[in-house]
């Protein structure tokens, strides 16, 4: 007797009952690997866009916004800094590198950036096509950019005021793509970096393009920083060419050693007009806020499981009352109790187990999907089909929930009556 292919032709003997039992395991699971697979996903990026960067300077405001904005590039600046400040902080003997960002700006959309070449170095970017900007008003775009706009080398486009769509043109600056970086599942496949002078130049400053090669901050001389000039010249040219009132958003900081992380953050916040943030503690206070919120989805997920091993118990607690005369019968031509037990206790692990990967295969399709409705394109770190680590429990709470659904109706097939059950149909 195949008990195994019996318990599938009972299970499709009731397409109803055996349909809503699998929904309501797989839209849990699903929920709950869904949630895993994008926690994954978010601290995967987070931990990519940090690229080691110790401290970001701002202007006053919130720390947190301050980090999203100028690493994420997901939420509004807090305001600019005078560039000589930032010239001081660049200065300083605990800094390793400086690079200073400037935005307003942005194309369809995405932000244009005005910064250094140290800038994709720190992203460890490469190039697809063409060469980095060497002067104003040059740019080289991240490969969503030019993937989505269909955009080529020697093709101008003009920046538009603001971080999103429909504010003023500049229509007197044409920008020209020289370059397009290879894909790097990193924020800068979703900006267009030119030099800081752009920015300066867009907004009305006047900026004397001498030194591009100082520009570009290919001269950084970490061990001489003595005094201001020198400063000047390290981040983006000849202090001439600098304007007085020359603002930039935000400076991005490494330092030579811990020693930089515990005292200048401190000084800056209390000594200046601006503002240190420290990533790793804004992102792990952003951490804890996303878990808590997490914590609270899965619990619900966890009871729809619960709810959907309370309709396999129903399901097959029914099918078993409709079922004591053919069981009965089973027994009359020789199965043993044992047997029976085994053809209930299968029907509900098939269930539950079936369910559970069903949910598992539908939140990686969910996950490939949301790319399509997002409003930019969306690149993963590293996709995973394999079970996470976090999801390796699903499958023996799916066996247990299937087990567990199965007791009752298994004590009941279990001591089933013979005589009576043959002698009332």
């Amino acid at each position: 007797m195949n008990i195994s292919k019996l318990s599938w032709q009972n299970l499709i003997s009731k397409p109803l009952n055996t349909t809503l039992s699998l929904l309501l395991m797989t839209f849990g699971a699903g929920i709950i690997s869904l949630l895993f697979l994008l926690n994954n996903q978010i601290e995967q990026q987070l931990q990519a866009n940090l690229r080691g960067v110790d401290m970001v300077v701002g202007s006053k405001g919130s720390p947190l916004q301050l980090i999203l904005s100028s690493i994420y590039h997901i939420d509004n600046p807090t305001g600019n800094i005078p560039y000589r400040e930032a010239i001081k902080i660049d200065n300083n003997s605990l800094v390793d590198l400086a690079v200073p960002l400037s935005f307003g700006d942005s194309y369809n959309g995405f932000r244009i950036v005005g910064t250094t070449h140290h800038y994709p170095e720190l992203y460890e970017m490469s190039l697809n096509k063409g060469r980095l900007w060497s002067q104003s008003l040059e740019v080289v775009l991240g490969s969503s950019v030019a993937q989505i706009h269909k955009l080529k080398i020697g093709d101008t486009f003009y920046g538009t005021h603001g971080l999103i769509e429909g504010g003023h043109v500049h229509d007197e600056y044409a920008y020209e793509v020289v370059g397009v970086f290879n894909p790097s599942y990193t924020i800068l496949d979703q900006l267009i970096l030119t030099n800081t002078q752009s920015v300066w130049r867009v907004h009305n400053h006047e900026v004397i393009d001498q030194g591009e090669e100082y520009h570009n901050g290919q001269h950084h001389n970490n061990d001489h920083k003595h005094d201001t000039e020198e400063s000047t010249v390290t981040m983006l040219g000849p202090s001439s060419s600098v304007p007085e009132d020359a603002m930039i958003t935000s400076l991005l900081v490494k330092f030579k050693s811990p020693i930089g992380l515990i005292q200048l953050p401190r000084k800056i916040n209390e000594t200046t007009n601006m503002q240190a943030a420290v990533p790793a503690l804004e992102i792990s206070r952003l951490t804890n806020l996303l878990g808590f919120g997490v914590q609270t989805i899965n619990t619900i997920a966890f009871i729809i499981i619960i709810v959907s091993g309370l309709s396999i118990f129903i399901s097959l607690y029914n099918s078993l009352k409709k079922r004591r005369y053919e069981l009965s019968l089973m027994r009359v031509h020789g199965a043993t109790k044992w047997q029976l037990v085994h053809l209930v206790l299968q029907e509900g692990i098939i269930l539950s187990l079936i369910g559970t990967i069903f949910g598992l295969l539908i939140s990686r399709i969910t996950l490939l999907m949301i790319p399509l409705f997002a409003e930019q394109k969306y690149t993963f770190v590293s996709f995973q089909f394999y079970l996470l680590n976090e999801e390796l429990w699903l499958l023996p709470v799916a066996l247990l929930i299937g087990v567990a659904a199965s007791l009752i109706p298994i004590i009941l097939s279990y001591n089933i009556n013979i005589p009576k059950t043959l002698s009332n149909e």
